[in-house]
């Protein structure tokens, strides 16, 4: 089936689970915004809906409910994501002061409470879907390795790249060392094995072309 006819049973099934406020909810809630999420973003990567629930109900720090647009939440429920779409209107213009405050609130609040909300603007995911794809492919390899491609070797590798990511720079075989606790042969293999695969460059110095540092390859990011 394509997006529309899974889109459709996937809205249906969790309707007919619900009754009262919590239906009405996800009857005015769920709108434009949220659908081109799954249509641009959320369906080109994982083609299934699995564990995803729309207009997830969770309670706030003051005990009043809150309704995340979708809950992700596979296997036992030690993973537990929230995601947002947050229009400029809605999230900012029209925020004030004390809305602000009760937004960082609730975040630190479901933070505590073992959530992990992950927001993505809407003017992304309409005009940029491709990186809204590419950041959730990130998130979603890291907290659920299982479904990223099968070998350690092959998860250490990517690890590699998020960790030239977070640090905005060429890496140096240092750098590999002490973020896996490895040698200095065994972090240069690893540069090398991802030089090799096309995700890095090797940035030499001097007259002698001695490597010094690994620097990412532009696009790198859709291999994450």
């Amino acid at each position: 089936m394509d997006f529309d006819e899974n889109y459709a049973a996937f809205l249906e099934f969790h309707l007919a689970r619900r009754s009262g406020e919590r239906r009405g909810r996800l009857e005015r809630g769920h709108a434009h915004a949220e659908v081109q999420f799954l249509r641009k973003v959320w369906w080109p990567l994982r083609s299934d809906f699995e564990d995803l629930h729309p207009e997830y109900e969770v309670s706030d720090w003051r005990g009043r409910s809150y309704f995340a647009d979708f809950a992700w939440l596979p296997g036992n429920g030690e993973l537990k994501l929230l995601f947002e779409i947050k229009g400029y209107a809605s999230h900012v213009r029209d925020m004030d002061r004390q809305k602000y405050c009760h937004e960082l609130n609730r975040e630190t609040f479901l933070h505590a409470m073992g959530f992990q909300v992950i927001s993505f603007a809407y003017d992304d995911i309409e005009q940029r879907p491709e990186l809204c794809i590419n950041l959730l492919r990130m998130v979603l390899s890291r907290y659920h390795p299982e479904r990223a491609p099968g070998s350690r070797r092959l998860l250490a590798e990517k690890e590699v790249i998020r960790l030239a990511v977070q640090l905005a720079r060429p890496l140096r075989p240092v750098d590999v060392e002490r973020h896996f606790e490895l040698n200095h042969k065994t972090a240069v293999h690893m540069l090398q094995k991802v030089t090799a695969k096309g995700w890095m460059r090797p940035v030499p110095r001097g007259k002698g072309e001695r490597i010094v540092k690994y620097e990412l390859v532009r696009g790198v990011m859709d291999y994450l």
